[in-house]
C-alpha cells in the first residue's frame, strides 16, 4: 500500500492520461497509430481483434476507441452496436466512436452512423487529419463528462451525491476482490444536527454541512471517494485499506471536525462526528449494500453510545474509543 497521503478530492478525468482504444487487426497501423497517440499525449490501448476490443471496453476506462470496420470475428460496425447497448445508460460515460474504413460509398458511411459511429476515417488516412478529429472528439467527452459530473454532484456540499457514491462504492468492493485489496467503508453522521437546525436555523446548518464536507475531503486520499449519503450522514469509500489502517482514517476524519469549532454567520459553533466503519476483508461473502449495511449500524451503535467517537465492525464488532 501506498503512503497514506491526504490530498484534495478530484474528478477523475484529463487529457494526459485519455486511454483511446485502437482496435485494427493490421499490426503496421496499430503500431503506427500507436506512437502517433503517445506523441499528442494519449494512452493507446492495442486490441487486435472485434472480441479482444470488446473485453477491453468492458475492463478498461475507455473513453474514445478508434475502430477498424473488417476484422476478425467482431467487425467494427458490431462493436459500434455493443458498445452503445453498454453505454445506453444516460448516466454512463460517453464512448466516442471513430471508425477506419476503406469505405467511402455513402450507403457505408451511413451504415457505420447508424451503428453508432460518431465520425469516420477513410483508409488510407492522413495522421494529421486524425490528430485534428481527435481534438474534435476531446471536446466533446469534456462536455458530456461535465454534464456527467454536474448529475452526480451534491448541489450543497458539491461532494458525489447519493446514487453516485454507492456506484463507487459497488464498483470499489468489485475492483477490491477481483485484485484482492481490501476497501475500507466509514459511515459519518454529524451529532445532534437537528439541534443545530433547530436553534440556529437550516441557513447555518448548511454552513455546517459544507464546511463538514471540506473538512472530511481534506482528511482522505485524492482517489477515496466521498458522497452526501443523505441529509447529514456521508460515505467514505477508501480503496486498498487494510483493516488496521481503517480506525485511524476514522479517527483522523472525527478530530478534523471535533478539534475545530466551524465559523457560521451567527457564531462559533462546536461540531462533532460519528463515524462507522467496516472492511470488505472482514466480510468476504458481503455486497456491496451489506458492507454499507455494517457501517450503518456501527454509526448508530458510535451514537447510542453518546458520539463523537468511532465503531469499527471486524467480523466481530471492535470498537476504537475517544481518546
Amino acid at each position: 500500500m501506498k503512503p497514506y497521503k491526504t490530498n484534495n478530492q478530484k474528478p477523475a478525468f484529463g487529457n494526459s492520461s485519455l486511454q483511446v482504444l485502437v482496435a485494427e487487426d493490421d499490426s503496421v497501423t496499430s503500431r503506427a497509430i500507436a506512437s502517433s497517440l503517445k506523441e499528442w499525449g494519449y494512452d493507446p490501448v492495442l486490441a487486435r481483434n472485434g472480441n479482444e476490443a470488446w473485453q477491453k471496453i468492458q475492463t478498461e476506462n475507455i473513453h474514445l476507441a478508434i475502430i477498424d470496420w473488417m476484422m476478425p470475428g467482431m467487425n467494427g460496425v458490431e462493436l459500434c452496436q455493443k458498445i452503445r447497448e453498454k453505454t445506453s445508460d444516460e448516466e454512463a460515460h460517453y464512448t466516442y466512436i471513430i471508425l477506419l474504413t476503406g469505405r467511402d460509398e455513402q450507403r457505408d458511411i451511413i451504415q457505420g452512423f447508424l451503428a453508432g459511429a460518431d465520425d469516420y476515417v477513410t483508409k488510407p488516412f492522413d495522421f494529421e487529419e486524425l490528430k485534428v478529429r481527435l481534438l474534435k472528439a476531446v471536446r466533446i467527452i469534456e462536455r458530456e463528462e461535465a454534464r456527467l459530473r454536474l448529475a452526480s454532484i451534491d448541489f450543497l456540499t458539491k461532494l458525489w451525491n447519493r446514487k453516485k457514491i454507492m456506484q463507487f462504492c459497488l464498483e470499489e468492493v468489485e475492483r477490491g476482490r477481483r485484485d484482492n485489496h481490501p476497501t475500507g467503508l466509514i459511515m459519518i453522521d454529524i451529532d445532534k444536527f437537528k439541534k443545530i437546525n433547530d436553534t440556529w436555523g437550516h441557513l447555518v446548518g448548511d454552513e455546517v454541512l459544507i464546511e463538514t464536507a471540506q473538512r472530511i475531503t481534506k482528511s482522505v486520499r485524492e482517489y477515496d471517494k466521498i458522497g452526501r449519503y443523505g441529509g447529514d450522514e456521508f460515505l467514505v469509500i477508501i480503496p486498498n485499506c487494510p483493516p488496521d489502517i481503517l480506525p485511524l482514517i476514522a479517527r483522523r476524519i472525527r478530530l478534523a471536525i471535533a478539534e475545530r469549532p466551524i465559523g457560521t454567520k451567527k457564531k462559533l459553533l462546536k461540531v462533532t462526528i460519528s463515524c462507522g466503519g467496516t472492511s470488505s476483508l472482514s466480510f468476504p461473502h458481503y455486497s456491496a449494500i451489506n458492507l454499507v449495511q455494517v457501517a450503518d449500524e456501527a454509526l448508530l451503535h458510535a451514537k447510542r453510545k453518546g458520539g463523537n467517537r468511532e465503531v469499527i465492525v471486524e467480523g466481530k464488532e471492535k470498537e476504537t474509543k475517544d481518546k
